[in-house]
């Protein structure tokens, strides 16, 4: 189950990276250029998508990367990276993989009480 944490950990936060790639662009370009904004739409909260769109991945890969060691920690990380990417981004064709990588990976690494190795977390 650590495995398994650990490798949707990883995918979900590499994918997440493209998702926090054009959020943060679109929360810049809509602040440099209101033109933008006016055609395609405002942010509402654009320091907050900015704020994910780093934070996101990163809290992903970071769990992921845990999960075999300490993988309570690692899935808390995951389970909260998958939160700012709902908060974020919401549910859509864009963030579904991500959500649904990090978010399963973050229960597996909580869920791996008898781990794989001899020394359980709790």
């Amino acid at each position: 189950m650590r495995n398994a944490a650990l490798v949707l950990g990883l995918i979900g936060g590499l994918i997440g990276m493209i998702v926090g790639l054009f959020g943060y662009g679109y929360a810049e370009l809509t602040d440099n250029y209101q033109e933008v904004g006016e055609a395609f739409g405002v942010l509402d909260n654009p320091g907050f998508i900015r704020f994910a769109s780093f934070f996101a991945p990163l809290l992903a890969i970071a769990g992921g990367a845990m999960a075999k060691i300490r993988a309570l920690w690692g899935g808390g990380l995951m389970i909260v990276a998958a939160g700012l990417f709902y908060a974020a981004f919401g549910f859509n064709v864009g963030t579904m993989f991500p959500i649904g990588f990090v978010a399963l990976g973050g229960i597996l690494a909580i869920a791996a009480g008898k781990p794989d190795e001899p020394k359980a977390h709790f």
